[in-house]
């Protein structure tokens, strides 16, 4: 099979079309007919998944490349909506008209997920296409084996929901009834999508109007000459931001939990990085095979986490496919967990590898900009909580569909920030449980800050969140996760530590918990039953125990670090006072005994025997944040069973991010 690979492109030279002012003026204005695109979408959507800010917009130019994102668009559909806009061109070639609009859903094509249902329209100007709207929103659910279309044991496609290829919607200003119709009919909330449908639709039309008004006033080549000098300012930016940069070649892996379809062990995704002076250059060759579960990426998916995992470090640039055209990368044949190809599933690539390659790639830019360095960010998960809401006669289907925030790495010179969206998509707002129990029955019992979550260092990661529901007045219901990181454990580098592991535990503190873990499928559940997850923390940033023992004791009264982890994890002994007061203090002889025994010991931890480990865990000896973060062994964290390769890896990846730096 042959590679699929970005190449890249020569640095355009500055055009004499257009005067700066114009130019600037338009720049501009093309990011807000993306913005006015993204309020309209915003007001008008039936989803409350998309209310959530779960969609993104795009303006495109007659080539499908991308002009202008909008501000607050979330990082997965970063890269994707000019491969959807190209798939459309291929598809229809000159067979495209005024009044059409086109929607695409296709992973296969340089979608996301089948889930992700993009609109298209085609922008005209005295008869010629100038450019493309495109608006991408995520719908609830898009058919598939489960409620909400997110099945853990999907292997192949067809479980997973409908493929939408590129299809008109409407011809010629018409609305093609039957085509939209046959679309939601195969999702378990057809009003809900053909409601969003229509919203998507008009919203591409607000940036139609936008654009034209620009035709109007400026002309049409200059607002063309202005998409394309958009994306040749990107490019030249980035590339004269890379000549102040090091040059060189750096490397790292990070993993997903484990393939089903095989015995137990991380799954590797390896990514190399090169900056030579002509470009930033990325080669994914020896990632692991396609797994036997929905957490493959396509090719769409993982050039995305690329340019947004590349983006964060070049915060002040516009993006575009200026940018994309400064990056390069081989992601290797199709068959990888990285670009896994057809009929491979693909839906849960999110929680798989996309924040793999992101975090993996802050890690190699650290090394590049260690002013910018951050550690690794919690993973991003959905749980989702489907079946017939019994609170009215009709029972309709409902979607609980719900994912948190959490806590991203330590930074080079501050903790890192907690309880916020993950960098899968910063703007992804957390859904208000007043919204979810009006529209579920399912009643949200906690949602707190998850005292320990943050990995320790110098620099602390930020906090994760705990949230806990209950099921109430529900029939034929089923639970299902989509979500990682509960063996692959957020972790910290320049000698800080880990965060806590991902997984869903239902009915806890009863005689009937069950550790679910962090990826299943269709798990009945019944009215009165009760679910808890916690969201990870970031990992540590530096070594602990130079973090000074005065924050730490800010960290325990404001409930970020409790004193037994003040102790074990920091090396400081803290002694409450009156805590109803937030009166603590530090016992600083202890503190320094204590630091120094970890000091003496810590390297020591990383080697002792993982089966006594185990064993201790499973008596209660050892807490889990003992097992992780002293000894790097890795269990089945509701039944204390020992994954021994997994420790292997893990421990290894330990040794080079943590105990490499500790003095």
């Amino acid at each position: 099979m042959t590679h699929t690979t970005l190449a890249p492109t020569p640095a355009p030279k500055r055009s004499d079309r257009l005067d700066p002012v114009t130019f600037e003026v338009l720049k501009n204005a093309f990011a807000t007919s993306v913005d006015l695109m993204s309020e309209q979408i915003l007001r008008t959507c039936y989803s409350f998944v998309i209310y959530s800010r779960d969609f993104s917009s795009a303006l495109c130019d007659a080539r499908g490349n991308t002009v202008m994102q909008g501000s607050g668009d979330i990082a997965v559909h970063v890269g994707t909506l000019h491969f959807q806009c190209q798939a459309v061109l291929e598809e229809f070639g000159s067979d495209i008209n005024p009044g059409d609009v086109f929607a695409i859903n296709d992973p296969y094509r340089g979608g996301t997920h089948f889930n992700d249902v993009s609109f298209i329209r085609p922008i005209f100007a005295d008869g010629q296409i100038i450019a493309f709207a495109q608006n991408k929103g995520h719908w609830a659910d898009i058919g598939g084996n489960v409620p909400g279309s997110f099945d853990v044991n999907a292997k192949e496609h067809f479980g997973e929901g409908l493929r939408i290829t590129p299809v008109r919607i409407w011809r010629e200003g018409v609305f093609l009834h039957d085509v939209a119709q046959l679309l939601v009919s195969n999702t378990r909330a057809p009003r809900q999508a053909m409601g969003d449908l229509h919203a998507q639709s008009e919203a591409t039309a607000v940036c139609e109007r936008e654009v034209l008004r620009l035709v109007a006033k400026y002309s049409r080549q200059t607002v063309v000459d202005a998409m394309q000098e958009t994306q040749d300012y990107v490019q030249r930016t980035v590339l004269k931001k890379l000549e102040s940069l090091p040059r060189g070649e750096w490397e790292t892996v990070d993993y997903i939990d484990f393939d089903p379809g095989k015995p137990e062990g991380l799954v590797p995704i390896r990514i190399k990085l090169t900056l030579d002076g002509t470009g930033i250059h990325y080669d994914l060759a020896g990632s692991a095979k396609a797994v036997d579960t929905f957490l493959n990426s396509g090719y769409g998916t993982t050039f995305s986490a690329i340019y947004a995992g590349t983006k964060t470090f070049f915060p002040d640039v516009p993006l575009n496919s200026g940018f994309y055209a400064a990056v390069t990368a081989d992601i290797g044949p199709e068959g990888t967990v990285v670009n896994a190809g057809w009929p491979h599933a693909v839906t849960g690539f999110c929680s798989g590898p996309y924040e793999k390659l992101m975090n993996g790639i802050f890690e190699l830019w650290s090394q590049v900009m260690p002013e910018r360095a951050m550690a690794c960010a919690f993973n991003l998960e959905y749980l989702l909580v489907g079946g017939r809401d019994a609170r009215t006669s009709d029972s309709p289907y409902f979607m609980w569909y719900d994912w948190m925030a959490g806590g991203w790495g330590g930074r080079a010179s501050r903790d890192g920030a907690s309880a916020t969206a993950p960098v899968f998509g910063p703007g992804l707002a957390v859904q208000p449980v007043e919204g979810q129990e009006r529209l579920s029955p399912v009643l949200t019992t906690m949602h707190a800050i998850a005292t320990d979550s943050g990995g320790p260092g110098r620099f602390r990661g930020g906090c994760g969140i705990e949230k806990g529901g209950m099921l109430t007045d529900a029939s034929s219901t089923v639970m299902s996760y989509c979500c990682d990181r509960a063996r692959s454990v957020t972790w910290g580098i320049e000698g800080g530590l880990p965060s806590i592991p991902h997984g869903v535990w239902l009915n806890k503190g009863t005689p009937g918990e069950r550790f679910l873990g962090s990826n299943f499928s269709s798990v009945p559940v019944a009215p009165g039953d009760s679910f808890t997850r916690p969201s990870a923390g970031g990992g540590g940033f530096g070594d602990p125990l130079e973090r000074d023992p005065a924050a730490v004791l800010e960290d325990v009264i404001d409930g970020y670090v409790s004193i037994g982890r003040a102790e074990r994890d920091y090396g400081v002994v803290i002694r409450a006072v009156d805590p109803e007061l937030d009166l603590y203090e530090i016992d600083d002889h202890a503190t320094a005994a204590a630091r120094d025994s970890i000091r003496a010991h810590r390297r020591d931890w990383l080697e002792d025997d993982a089966v006594d480990v185990a064993s201790r865990y499973r008596s209660g000896e050892l807490p889990m944040l003992d097992v992780i973060r002293r000894h790097g062994v890795i269990l089945d964290w509701g039944t204390g069973e020992l994954f021994p390769d997994t420790t292997a890896q893990y421990r290894e990846l330990m040794r080079r991010r943590s105990a490499a730096s500790w003095t």
